[in-house]
């Protein structure tokens, strides 16, 4: 009996209600998806030079279940099954795509969750497609080419806990209708161009945990109103341009766990109200220039604090006072803090620390033991007075990562454990490190980047195998010998050995290194004929400085395969030959080509600085900052033995910056088309045996700051523009043969003559020979005629004209002439 009543209920289950549960998401969702999905097809082939294969799409298709759908996610609680999740992240990999294309998916009403980020959207956010979505929780568009303004309806949108716009375009100032945003917990707005003043309004937002606002352009104060947001837990606001002091009211923000506020403005001192915040995590006021004052020891009473970040303000360290650790820091940064004496004892109990930064002060001693036990990550000590020798131990951690003591005092050898370390960064430059480099130096598999420049280091350097990871080597200024080191492994991008006792030819493998974007071996004693392989080097190969070395030959032809190259310096050698007409094809001097500000790797780029790569610049020895490298292109061949002609070519390098091409043998003119150099700030032509006129062509080079043409056999008047006639230093153009002009206060005689063509002169000749013809007869009868005059007043009768056809040809003749 019982299991009849279970059939029969079982059955009208199925009757009443089985019908009324939905298998598949609605029917209008269904079209709004597909209409996106063709919307955005159809945008990818109208405005992207490359396919797309829009991965997870290609299961949206007609007449199937939307809930299935890859990316799609639906309410599998609700008997309609409506779409409440979209994962749209990253189908578009390049072009760009426009916003109208979000109007189908924004009619889905019942969404609570839409990620559109990195999808190279631009144009206007269609705010108007918010209204409906009434459920909505997170939204992510972050990553795109949006512009505009911040749609108002945004703001309307009462459930909203998350709003992430960072990195796009968007421009326009922070709404105040953000009060409205009532149950509001996560704000995210960092990298656009939101500029303006914060609204004070963003204290109207009870609910609000996290408040991101980093890169982006807010100015003015901190609103007090910061201090209304009690449950707020983050509070970003680094990267903007905030002034003013910090709110002493920030300290009533008693569940703060994160406070960052570098890279502003800000003025005054650490508020005392901050020691109130016993949550806090994570305190970053880097610089700021304007936060000054001493730094309150009550900082390191915070229990929880794990990272400080005071570094590069007019902070200053009390060296009278005495700290009482009872934080546990993983990150601390004192840079320029005035700490001096010795490395700080206290930091003795940090055994929790990865990163420690106390660069740029004034600390003396040797490196402490009890440093290089604590199995620190990062170590940056650089721009210190710290002398002695590293203990071994420091090497034979297996934590350290990065060790940065760059100009200070330290001496000795390296020690022979540095083989044993994982660290990826090593950076000894600028010190007194003597003797060789220990072998084993290049085993550590991780390393990245070594910079031992500027020591006193001597002997061979170790050779490095191929599977080395080493990206970014410089020992230059140092007493190293033996062949130049060419043994490094595929990875290398930057060669810096200049300043060294290198000798031997140009090595070959070179060739071997495919990513090699600088190489400078300048002043060092490398000899033999520059080796037609040079052009075979990498085809990212920016900057080659071989000066002052003992090369000999000429130049390769081949050299115009380097594409990218900016800089060639091959100058202070024995050079000889013609200049190779190539070099007017050199792409990258030809072009404004896009280039990298720096050749290091992103990842260490915050801490390092490469050497400024030495060139002979405005008549002296000057530096190049690496990180603006990109910006200068100079040939410079100067002081060798080259012969024959400029060539016509180098009139191509329009990017250029530099020709020198003083203290040679070079003869003939100088080629006019020089004059479409309309980039170059430096031309030196001087030194040599050029002869002929200055072209007029120079006139045009409007951006020429220093000329030198003297010590040649040029004539004539020197061109006159406004840029020419204030390079008026007469030494300029000193030790010419004729030179005139206002440059130089000599007058010319004579006009500027253009050269008369073959023609004109057989016409001058012709008319000469025709006055002659003529002149002879004029003048004879001329006098009889006056003895005839003569005769007529002295009393005898003149005798009857003869008017015959000779003496009318005469009298015209003598008219054409009066």
């Amino acid at each position: 009996m019982l299991n009849l009543c279970l059939l029969s209920f079982f059955l009208v289950f199925l009757v009443f209600f089985i019908p009324q549960i939905s298998f598949s998401c609605p029917q209008d969702q269904l079209q709004s998806l597909l209409e996106f999905k063709n919307l955005l097809t159809q945008n990818i082939k109208n405005h992207s030079t490359e396919p797309s294969t829009l991965e997870g799409l290609e299961t949206w298709r007609p007449n199937s279940d939307c809930c299935k759908w890859q990316l799609v996610r639906c309410n599998s609680r609700s008997p309609t099954r409506e779409v409440i999740d979209l994962n749209l992240h990253s189908l578009v990999l390049s072009g760009s795509v426009s916003s109208s294309i979000l109007r189908p998916v924004l009619r889905i009403s019942s969404l609570v969750t839409l990620d559109l980020s990195s999808n190279f959207i631009q144009g206007e956010i269609p705010g108007d497609g918010f209204v409906n979505l009434t459920r909505f929780i997170s939204l992510d568009m972050s990553d795109n080419n949006f512009n505009g303004s911040i749609p108002p309806e945004l703001f309307s949108l009462k459930t909203l806990q998350r709003l992430d716009l960072s990195s796009n375009v968007i421009g326009g100032t922070l709404s105040g209708d953000i009060k409205n945003l009532k149950n509001l917990q996560e704000l995210i707005l960092y990298e656009n161009f939101l500029e303006g003043e914060i609204p004070p309004e963003i204290g109207s937002l009870p609910e609000l945990r996290t408040l991101t606002l980093r890169q982006n352009m807010f100015n003015g104060s901190i609103p007090l109103s910061v201090s209304e947001l009690r449950k707020l837990e983050t509070l970003d606001l680094q990267n903007n341009s905030l002034s003013f002091e910090i709110p002493n009211g920030i300290g009533k923000l008693v569940n703060l766990s994160t406070l960052s506020l570098s890279m502003n403005k800000l003025s005054g001192g650490i508020p005392s109200s901050i020691q109130n915040l016993e949550h806090l995590e994570t305190l970053e006021l880097e610089n700021n220039n304007g936060l000054s004052g001493e730094i309150p020891f009550w900082l390191f009473s915070l229990h929880k604090l794990k990272i400080l970040r005071l570094g590069g303000n007019n902070l200053q360290w009390n060296k009278n006072g005495s700290v009482y650790a009872q934080s546990k820091l993983t990150h601390l940064s004192l840079k320029s803090c005035g700490l001096e004496g010795k490395i700080p004892d206290w930091l003795k109990n940090q055994t929790s620390l990865l990163f420690l930064d106390l660069s740029r002060n004034r600390l003396e001693g040797s490196f402490p033991k009890w440093l290089a036990d604590l199995d620190i990550g990062t170590i940056i000590l650089s721009d210190n007075k710290l002398s002695g020798s590293l203990p071994p131990s420091l090497f034979q951690s297996m934590s350290l990562s990065v060790l940065a003591i760059s100009r200070n005092n330290f001496s000795g050898q390296i020690p022979d454990t540095v083989g044993e370390t994982s660290a990826m960064i090593l950076m000894l430059s600028e010190n007194n490190f003597s003797g060789s480099v220990p072998k084993s130096i290049s085993k550590i598999h991780r390393l990245l980047l070594l910079d031992l420049s500027k020591n006193r280091l001597s002997g061979e350097f170790p050779r490095f195998g191929p599977e080395s990871m080493l990206a970014l080597l410089d020992i230059s200024s140092n007493e190293f010998s033996g062949e130049v080191p060419a043994f490094f492994g595929s990875n290398t991008i930057v060669l810096s050995m200049s300043q060294n006792n290198f000798s031997g030819e140009f090595p070959p493998d070179f060739t071997n290194l495919p990513l090699l974007m600088h190489l400078d071996l300048h002043d060092n004693k490398i000899s033999g004929n520059v080796p037609r392989i040079i052009s075979r080097l990498s085809s990212s190969l920016e900057v080659l400085s071989l000066r002052n070395n003992s090369l000999e030959g000429s130049i390769p032809e081949g050299i115009s395969n380097l594409t990218s190259l900016k800089v060639l310096d091959l100058s202070e050698n024995n050079l000889d030959g013609s200049l190779p007409s190539s070099l007017g094809n050199l792409t990258g001097m030809r072009e404004s080509l896009p280039s990298s500000s720096s050749p290091l790797p992103f990842m260490f780029s915050f801490t390092i600085e490469i050497h400024d790569l030495a060139v002979n610049w405005k008549n002296s020895k000057q530096g190049l900052a690496n990180r603006n490298l990109y910006l200068y292109t100079l040939i410079d061949l100067s002081k060798n033995k080259l012969l024959g002609e400029i060539p016509t070519s180098f009139g191509n390098l329009k990017s250029l910056k530099l020709l020198n091409l003083s203290y040679n043998d070079i003869s003939g003119s100088i080629p006019q088309s020089l004059g479409n150099l309309e980039k170059v700030e430096i031309l030196d032509l001087s030194h040599n045996n050029l002869s002929g006129e200055i072209p007029q062509t120079l006139s045009k080079l409007i951006e020429l700051n220093v000329l030198e043409l003297s010590n040649n056999k040029l004539t004539g008047r020197i061109p006159e523009s406004p840029q020419l006639d204030r390079l008026n230093d007469p030494n300029i153009y000193a030790n010419n043969n004729k030179l005139c002009g206002v440059q130089i206060q000599v007058p010319c005689s004579t006009p500027i003559q253009q050269p008369k063509e073959k023609d004109e002169e057989e016409d001058e000749t012709m008319f000469s020979w025709k006055a002659a013809v003529i002149g002879c007869p004029c003048g004879f009868i001329m006098a009889v005629v006056v003895m005839y005059v003569v005769g007529y007043f002295s009393g005898s009768p003149p005798p009857p004209p003869r008017r015959s056809l000779k003496n009318r040809g005469l009298k015209k003749s003598i008219s054409l002439f009066s």
